[in-house]
């Protein structure tokens, strides 16, 4: 894309966006984001005081009940919300993980490129934007809440793998980019 290409992509207000949303690159950012929660559980059970650690939990626990949440938004089918206290550890929490990244994959499969463009209506987004100052929300696309949900994940991964270094272990690189030149490899989840 050139210069000028870029400048009026990035002012423009339609909310639908073809040349960012892809299922193709939807598929990438969702493979990478199992890939890169799968190295989090692994590094996070590598390391002792992390099991119990009450922020690596919480923080795990969140990236994971906000993906689910928007996954059962997409698929209009109801959400129980589950607390962090229903899972008796990290081995727990992961299995549910495990558990929602084969459901979003068969959801991604079975969509195609038209579905990104349709509107999405949050229903909490009202009360975060009034915390905000902001009356109502503009209009948001499912590729643009799929991109959420992965970069949302993204950032919390971040603060776990702060967390971890805090408790003294070294955290995995979980970047897109190195992702991709390590081949794209799947999540190596530890054994159930």
């Amino acid at each position: 894309m050139r210069g000028a290409d870029v400048s009026s992509a990035l002012s423009g207000r339609d909310v639908r966006s073809p040349r960012l949303h892809t299922m193709q690159m939807q598929r990438d950012l969702f493979s990478h984001m199992a890939w890169a929660d799968a190295l989090i559980f692994r590094a996070a059970c590598a390391c002792p005081p992390a099991e119990h650690d009450p922020v690596i939990r919480e923080k795990v626990h969140h990236i994971h009940l906000v993906q689910r949440a928007f996954l059962h938004l997409w698929t209009r089918t109801p959400f129980v919300l589950s607390p962090a206290s229903e899972f008796s550890d990290l081995a727990a929490l992961e299995k549910w993980a495990r558990e929602y990244h084969a459901e979003l994959h068969s959801f991604v499969e079975a969509i195609g490129d038209r579905a990104l463009d349709e509107i999405v209506p949050i229903p909490w987004a009202e009360e975060i934007l009034k915390q905000m100052g902001v009356d109502s929300p503009a209009p948001v696309t499912l590729g643009t809440t799929m991109l959420q949900v992965a970069m949302h994940s993204g950032y919390h991964r971040g603060q776990v793998n702060l967390r971890l270094r805090e408790l003294g272990s070294t955290p995995p690189l979980t970047d897109f980019i190195a992702w991709h030149w390590m081949g794209r490899p799947a999540p190596a989840w530890d054994p159930p």
